[in-house]
This record gives structure tokens, sequence and C-alpha cells, in this order.
């Protein structure tokens, strides 16, 4: 069995962070680890409070893991401040994952912002080098490559851009815009485009965690982040077909969906 680490914050509705992630893992037959960089009191409407994690436990938490369990690759999500990124960025140059996911989660669905300019910039600086693809959806693809993002041209301009930052892959997330819903993966040099069908629910809590922690798993088991990609969205699609109504809110998506086809 292989096993896979998530960075992230704890969220108290279960749909997204460290629970999905989990889930994520689990769904894929991969042990899954953890390391909380914050709490968050939040429901299906949205994110109501954050507490940070102290980054003396994060770091000793990280230390934890490596120290005795063999970690075959590393998702990290929602960091929420300067030290925070600093901290996980210095443990991982020392212990070298050799596969990181990252998805730089910079605003919640309903709006909630986790990172200012200035923690934007040290993540590029930090953690973007260090990273085998980054996953940003295009609200975050543009804040990143500092450009508005209005047609599919630009998603390739905006894959240019954040590629200078270091990291092996690039993936922009494009199922929050207008037009076709086609993700585009770079290395680089080349351009691959993942269509998939829009589909009509307001149930997707949690899905860019799950996809990031899906693909994290899969690269867990196979080198080949074109086939991770490819595996990890067919997932992520299930998950939001077969998501279901919790709360007020978005529900969740589904990880579980495919053990319970019935």
């Amino acid at each position: 069995m292989k096993n896979v680490l998530t960075i992230a914050a704890s969220d108290s509705s279960g749909g997204s962070g460290i629970q999905a992630d989990i889930k994520t893992f689990c769904a894929h037959g991969i042990y899954g680890m953890s390391v909380i960089t914050a709490v968050t009191a939040q429901d299906t409407e949205g994110i109501i409070s954050v507490q940070k994690i102290d980054s003396t436990i994060i770091k000793q938490q990280i230390d934890a893991i490596f120290l005795d369990i063999k970690v075959n690759a590393v998702k990290i999500g929602m960091l929420f401040d300067m030290e925070t990124i600093s901290i996980i960025a210095e443990r991982l140059r020392y212990y070298k994952p050799r596969i990181i996911v990252l998805d730089p989660v910079i605003f919640s669905k309903d709006g909630f912002e986790i990172l200012n300019l200035d923690a934007i910039n040290l993540l590029e600086k930090e953690l973007f080098p260090l990273a085998t693809i980054v996953t940003p959806n295009v609200h975050e693809a543009e804040l990143l490559a500092k450009i508005e993002i209005k047609t599919p041209d630009d998603i390739i301009k905006a894959c240019k851009i954040i590629k200078k930052y270091g990291s092996e892959y690039v993936l922009i997330k494009c199922g929050n815009i207008e037009f076709e819903p086609v993700d585009v993966l770079y290395d680089g040099e080349n351009f691959y485009r993942y269509e998939s069908m829009r589909i009509n629910t307001k149930n997707t809590h949690g899905s860019g965690s799950t996809l990031s922690a899906a693909i994290a798993a899969n690269l867990a088991v196979s080198n080949d982040v074109k086939q991770a990609v490819s595996l990890s969205k067919k997932y992520i699609s299930g998950a939001i077909q077969k998501s279901f109504e919790l709360g007020k809110g978005r529900g969740p998506v589904n990880h579980f969906y495919k053990f319970f086809q019935k």
C-alpha cells in the first residue's frame, strides 16, 4: 500500500480540506496521513472563522510523519499565512519527497480570503519550485498570473506565466468558467486538454481538494502525470455526478460513489 500525506486545513463540515483528502485517499486504496495547518469553522454555506495552528506544531507533525513512515507523495492545500508557508517549504526541502501536488488555495468558494498578496508571492517563491504539479482554478490562476482569463487563449497564457514559478507541471481547472470546461495541463512544452461535461448541480463542496488529492494518490502509484490527471478527472466527475444534498448550501461531492453504485 502507498502512503500519501496531506498538508491542509480541517473542514468541520467534512466536505473539503483534510477530511476530503483522507476520504479521497481511502477511495483510491491509499493510506492517508495528515498535517493540519489550520482549523476552520465552516459549513456548506461557507467559512465562518479560521484558527491557524502554531508553526512549531506544524513542523513537529511533518517530522513525526517523515521520521517514521515512508511518504510516497504529498498533497498541499490551505496554508493560511506566510509563517506556515515558510516552515512547510523548509521541511519539504529537508525531506525531499518525490511527489508534491500543490493546490494553491487562495479563496474559498464563498469568497473567504485565505491568502493575502504577500503570502501568494511567498507561495510562488518557496513552494512552486518544489511542486511536481500545481492545480489552481481559474480565479486562482488569474491572481497567480496577474491576468484576466476570459478565453481559452488566456488559459494558455496563464499556464506559461505560472510555469515560470518553477513547478514541473501546471494544471488550470476550468470547471467554474463560462466557456467549455476543459482543464489544461502544461509541462513547459506541450499542452494537454481534458474535456469534461458540465454537471448541473450546486453540490461541489470540496471538488478542488478532492481533485488534487486524487492526483496525489494516482501519482503515488504511477509517475505518469498525464495519466494521473486523466484518472483523477474521471474520479471527480463521478463524485460530482453522485454528489448529494447536505446542509443549506453547497453539498459535498461523493468520495465513495464507486462503492455505492446500487
